[in-house]
């Protein structure tokens, strides 16, 4: 399903190149549950946006479900991003000004579905992460459990063959903690595929494989 030949991310620095990524090499089947670990600098969050689609500014090969992405132009890419890739963020990254149904409602905007059939996909997600309740609160007026619980809806709305999610715990105490992996486990168990980034080793004991990085380079997989 994914498959990466050597994909190095590089800035130019006086005298040379730094590099943030080096020669990944890597392949993730689908309805695997992956986890992408190592120390702060290694690339984690960096290899994520790359699987993403979110960072263009690389070289090497990308094949997404037999799509060349490292042949796509920019719009290509989003495109597929759309179709194929949930993504949860540590900080959230929902909307201030817009409330939890009109947050859920964002990444169905982008497609081609009839407004009645995006209510109606808003509603079956309020009710499944029951936060019905929620529906016209705004971020600024939930905790932060609850706005995670909310940015994990927005990112599994549209059904994604693929969620990634980048230190998705890091906000969050132990018992919501482990209700997101516990969430996560589930989603994989249905047949999506997991990606994650964490430091936490209890998170990563949810997957089936770790992924750890060192100064760029894959240390294990």
């Amino acid at each position: 399903m994914i498959s990466l030949r050597s994909v190095e991310k590089s800035f130019p620095v006086a005298g040379g190149q730094s590099y943030v990524l080096r020669r990944i090499t890597l392949d993730i089947a689908a309805g695997e549950f992956v986890t992408i670990m190592g120390p702060s600098g290694a690339g984690k969050s960096t290899l994520l946006a790359v699987l993403g689609m979110l960072d263009s500014a690389w070289t090497g090969e990308y094949t997404l479900f037999d799509h060349a992405v490292h042949t796509l132009d920019h719009k290509k890419r989003i495109a597929l991003h759309k179709q194929y890739v949930g993504f949860v963020f540590q900080q959230y990254h929902l909307l201030d000004d817009l409330t939890v149904a009109e947050n859920l409602d964002v990444p169905l905007s982008y497609r081609d579905i009839k407004k009645a059939d995006r209510q109606a996909m808003v509603a079956d997600t309020l009710d499944h992460f029951g936060i019905v309740a929620k529906k016209d609160l705004y971020p600024s007026q939930l905790s932060g459990g609850q706005q995670q619980l909310v940015a994990v809806a927005r990112a599994l709305i549209h059904k994604p063959s693929i969620l990634l999610a980048d230190e998705p715990t890091g906000n969050l105490h132990s018992s919501q903690a482990r209700e997101t992996m516990e969430l996560f486990t589930r989603l994989n168990a249905a047949g999506t595929t997991v990606i994650q980034v964490t430091h936490s080793e209890e998170n990563a004991r949810y997957g089936n494989r770790i992924i750890r990085l060192k100064d760029g380079w894959i240390d294990s997989a």
